[in-house]
């Protein structure tokens, strides 16, 4: 677990603050649409009151025609419109007028009505109407200059304007038109807008009867313009749809350019006259954002390096842990290597004390004078030495049984030997055999000096060996010595035979056999590979 522990606190603290930059950014997004929402409600709420105000306009209009029973004149109406200060207090107000009513057939009294009210004849136009009515315009008065004269125009000939005056001839209630289009064209299209319209009844219950009806005039982009364009500048787009949002229902577009792409879009549906407007909102490029995008990528950048960082402080803390902790096992192992080889080397040099004291004590038993004596004990003494020497080349672990055979046998024959004097496989040897089988070359190889012709001639001796793996493993060395005479059994074993004997079936647990032959002496040894050390 402490292995992997950077790698989970680098995946937990990165994926804390990928969390964290995501819930910022998501938090950002919220408050830019919060603030969004807040910024088109506020814009709605102008547009709202704009209308609201139009609409008052001719409640009040109508309130002055109820009172007088319809009958308004001319420069009445006149005085009454200009004392309205439209272009300062209703911009977006095209006209103000009043319809007169009557069944179709009577459009002779409706021009004599005209007549009287202007004071010059207007006839009514178009001259056929499809509908059941007749409301030529008797009163009009126009915030545009350039606009045609409208008296006598019987708007119930026009759909549009057919429907919504019969709608507020049935409710009693101002209704508006959809969109139509306003005033002389300019290049190939004319101003959008709409009207109003409201009955002049009076009377009342069943007694009521329908003098005429008022209408008004807007110029949508006026209209519009004027509720968006106070102080402060509200930083949106808007656009303003008759019913569904659609190029050909579009009341209104604003000048502001709007951002390209923008996936903020505050949609709000409102009520006017009786018809249903679609409103929809997007930011401009001065619509500023409660905190920049940026904040969450560089919060979720920290948050990584943030984890690597952390990750690469647990990885090099873990790494200084373990190498304290391998220094301080092998500190623990170094004392106790240090105390066993120390225990070992007091027990090598008791055991090799104590072989030496029996080596001199068995060779003073059988030696003829000091000199032999000296002699004998110097040469065993040197095969210890020999062996000795092999164990701490080899640190005390192995020692190759071939290589022995040879420092042995070049102290007895000298170094030039044959090539084919010793022959089998690679056998490493145990500190034990080591020294009891160093010691047993020695002997032997003496011994074939002594009594055989080896001295004379290298060739006539041969040791072979060879590993057996039947049930556990054996060495099996096969010492032949050839000579021209037969050779027969001492009658007297002496000490270089006993020590032989020893240190093959004592000290390694194996197994010695001699065969005295007619030419010559072979000497077969069975030694466990698995001896005690």
């Amino acid at each position: 677990m402490k292995k992997h522990f950077p790698i989970v606190a680098f995946t937990a603290v990165a994926i804390a603050s990928v969390a964290m930059a995501a819930f910022a950014y998501v938090a950002a997004e919220d408050a830019t649409r919060i603030k969004f929402e807040a910024t088109a409600d506020d814009a709605m709420s102008r547009i709202e009151s704009r209308v609201d105000l139009h609409i008052s306009l001719l409640r009040t209009t109508h309130a002055m025609f109820v009172s007088q029973q319809g009958n308004v004149s001319a420069a009445e109406f006149n005085g009454y419109f200009r004392a309205l200060d439209v272009e300062t207090q209703f911009e977006g107000l095209r006209g103000l007028g009043y319809l007169a009513l009557a069944p179709k057939g009577q459009e002779a009294g409706l021009e004599a009505r005209i007549a009287s009210l202007q004071g010059s004849g207007h006839p009514i136009f178009p001259a056929d109407s499809d509908g059941e009515w007749r409301t030529p315009v008797l009163l009009i008065e126009v915030n545009d200059a350039t606009s045609a004269n409208a008296v006598g125009y019987d708007m119930f000939s026009d759909p549009q304007r057919r429907e919504a005056i019969l709608a507020a001839l049935e409710t009693g209630e101002p209704r508006a038109t959809g969109r139509l289009g306003l005033g002389a064209p300019v290049g190939n299209q004319v101003s959008p807008g709409f009207l109003l319209f409201s009955s002049v009844d009076t009377g009342s219950g069943e007694a009521a009867t329908t003098e005429g009806i008022l209408f008004a005039s807007f110029r949508t982009q006026d209209l519009f313009e004027a509720a968006l364009d106070k102080f402060p500048i509200l930083p949106v787009h808007a656009e303003v749809f008759h019913g569904e949002p659609r190029v050909e229902n579009r009341l209104f577009r604003s000048d502001a350019p709007e951002v390209e792409g923008t996936e903020l879009v505050a949609t709000r549906q409102m009520l006017v006259a009786g018809v249903p407007w679609t409103v929809e909102f997007r930011p401009t490029p001065d619509f500023a954002r409660p905190s920049s995008r940026a904040v969450p990528v560089l919060l979720g950048l920290f948050g990584l390096l943030l984890a690597v960082a952390i990750a690469l402080v647990q990885r090099y803390q873990g790494r200084a842990y373990d190498a304290m902790s391998k220094l301080q096992e092998a500190s623990e192992t170094s004392l106790q290597e240090k105390d066993l080889m120390l225990q070992e080397m007091k027990h090598r040099i008791k055991n090799s004390i104590t072989r030496v004291l029996a080596i001199a004590r068995q060779t003073a038993g059988t030696a003829e004078d000091i000199n032999d004596f000296s002699a004998s004990f110097s040469a065993r003494l040197q095969a210890m030495a020999a062996s000795q020497d092999m164990l701490t080349r080899s640190r005390w672990q192995k020692a190759d049984l071939g290589e022995l055979l040879r420092i042995e046998l070049a102290q007895a024959f000298g170094k030039e030997m044959p090539d084919d004097m010793l022959t089998g496989p690679k056998v490493l040897l145990s500190e034990s055999m080591t020294q009891a089988l160093g010691l047993t070359f020695h002997e032997l190889a003496t011994n074939a000096l002594k009594y055989g012709e080896v001295g004379n001639s290298p060739d006539t001796l041969k040791v072979e060996w060879s590993v057996e793996r039947n049930g556990d493993k054996r060495l099996l060395l096969h010492w032949r010595e050839t000579s021209s005479a037969p050779v027969v059994r001492p009658e007297k074993t002496g000490f270089g035979t006993k020590l032989i004997d020893m240190n093959i079936t004592r000290e390694l647990g194996g197994e010695i056999v001699r065969n005295y032959l007619a030419d010559g002496l072979d000497i077969e040894i069975s030694i466990p590979l698995r001896a005690k050390s």
